[in-house]
């Protein structure tokens, strides 16, 4: 490969790996990866630039994404409504003034058809933020893909699918644990033989941070979740070198660069300790690859412009953090969905640290720094002793049955608000450099009418579909709940018979009962 000359304005070169006085055993792309997962990082590759998307009808967040992808983004990231997440078609009771509006609606393979149609999933990489019917929407996928005549082998994306953390901080969960990490497993090792590309499940701390913990709580629940999920697919029989390589992480980005910074380098080495203690010896599986969101809860409906410079700090962070993808919220996201214009801002936002910062010139670029270096240190410490003391409570299950991350994530958001409403923590515009203004930021409004229109496709579907297999379906996959099969190929079979993903879910109700946490 010729090598790659990176030259400053002032004509200094830049080399792609700074060492001294940093440890020669601790190099990008070798174990424990503290420096990054590639030896050569940026240089050679950049992070995929995503735009998380996904509001009213699957028709609306086509038309989003083609604008997207017009924009230069490489990989589209979904947002399903409410009902979607907890496995309620549109026309259910429970769904009422929820449709289409924290993200898409999919009720069946139809909508799905919709939402991406004149995009080859063939040439897209995907994310899609759904856990509890994460089965189901993979199904939906990997049927579309099939129907479009892709090579299912050679698709590639990633579903959330991290239950864990929906019981601790987020409440879009539908089945008890058990039957849940068994979804979980069987994802596992069906995309293991059948669709290798899938990265099977993105680790949330994300939300956790959401919810209002810290960061070293974010990285300790998170791995602490991680490590339940390779327990698990151990206990099954599944081999960590080949499973473990399809985990990937979504971090959390806020304002604290050098926090953050030393948060992503102490993740990837908790991470390859605690894989190799486990059994990987594939340097693949012992790798922490995320994904990262800039922070929605930093986000200030007051002068919400400010929101950009936000935004830019945590962009940078992720960055200099080594993330392998990376969204960047709208200014707006306070106050409603992002615009189009909010979204376009948010993407230039990456191309500019992307091509205009020099973040990407070397591996590592705060390597060697005392403070960096230090904290990175610290914080593996920190969260190491919450991991060891989850541990000694039975693991990730029980902490979470005990209310453990629970109360610990209660207790940092209460002292977090307490910190701003006392003016110890300064929010610029909000409780410090206040000023009366008229807020004329455009809105994205989604109509309650979305409803209806769902309403009349799955009517229209359901007297068109062959009843009579959709029924048989639904039959099996109760049954086959009952055994230790794997279901996905049996849920794969039911969406291509036009079975809906409320149907689906409410067929392992029937089999499994909901969780009341």
């Amino acid at each position: 490969m010729e090598k790659k000359i990176v030259l400053l304005d002032s004509g200094i070169e830049v080399k792609p790996l700074y060492c001294e006085p940093v440890k020669m055993d601790e190099m990008p792309g070798l174990f424990p990866f503290t420096r990054g997962v590639h030896s050569a990082m940026y240089r050679d590759k950049l992070w995929t630039m995503r735009q998380y998307a996904g509001f009213s009808t699957a028709e609306e967040s086509n038309k989003r994404y083609h604008f997207l992808l017009g924009q230069g983004v490489s990989g589209l990231s979904i947002a399903f409504d409410l009902p979607t997440q907890i496995g309620y078609d549109s026309d259910h009771p429970m769904s009422e003034g929820e449709v289409g509006k924290v993200g898409v609606a999919i009720d069946s393979l139809e909508d799905m058809e919709i939402l991406f149609k004149d995009i080859k999933l063939s040439d897209v990489s995907t994310s899609m933020t759904i856990n509890a019917t994460g089965f189901i929407l993979l199904a939906l996928y990997i049927a579309l893909a099939r129907k479009q005549g892709a090579d299912v082998k050679k698709i590639s994306g990633t579903i959330q699918n991290d239950i864990l953390k929906e019981y601790a901080a987020r409440g879009t969960y539908i089945y008890p644990p058990a039957p849940s990490m068994r979804l979980i497993t069987d994802i596992f090792e069906y995309c293991s033989k059948e669709v290798p590309k899938w990265n099977t499940i993105s680790i949330s701390g994300y939300h956790i941070r959401e919810a209002g913990s810290n960061a070293v709580q974010e990285l300790a629940f998170t791995l602490a979740n991680g490590k339940a999920y390779l327990e698990a697919a151990i206990a099954k029989g599944l081999d960590i070198n080949v499973f473990a390589q399809r985990l990937s992480f979504f971090f959390n980005a806020h304002n604290n660069i050098f926090e953050e910074v030393a948060k992503f380098r102490a993740a990837r080495r908790i991470w390859a300790n605690i894989t190799k203690s486990l059994g990987a010896t594939d340097a693949k599986a012992q790798m922490l690859r995320f994904h990262t969101q800039t922070g929605g809860s930093t986000l200030t409906a007051q002068q919400p412009k400010n929101n950009i410079v936000r935004v830019a700090l945590q962009g940078l962070s992720a960055v200099l953090g080594g993330t392998q993808s990376l969204h960047t919220n709208g200014y707006d996201e306070a106050l409603s969905l992002p615009t189009e214009e909010a979204a376009s801002i948010a993407l230039r936002t990456q191309q500019i640290l992307a091509y205009e910062s020099g973040a990407t010139d070397t591996v590592d670029p705060l390597v060697g720094s005392y403070f960096v270096e230090a904290l990175t240190n610290e914080i593996e410490a920190a969260a190491l002793a919450l991991i060891t003391k989850i541990d000694g409570m039975g693991g990730a299950v029980k902490a979470i049955e005990n209310r453990f991350m629970q109360d610990e994530i209660a207790r940092s958001a209460y002292a977090y608000n307490k910190a701003i409403e006392d003016g110890s923590k300064v929010i610029v515009g909000v409780n410090k450099f206040t000023a009366k203004e008229k807020n004329d930021t455009p809105l994205l409004k989604i109509d309650d009418s979305i409803r209806l229109v769902q309403t009349e496709k799955l009517k229209k579907l359901r007297a068109s579909r062959d009843n009579v297999k959709a029924t048989e379906c639904l039959a099996t996959i109760k049954a086959k709940a009952l055994t230790n099969e794997n279901l996905m190929p049996f849920v794969i079979d039911a969406v291509e018979r036009m079975c809906t993903l409320g149907e689906i879910s409410d067929a392992l109700r029937e089999v499994w009962g909901e969780y009341r946490g």
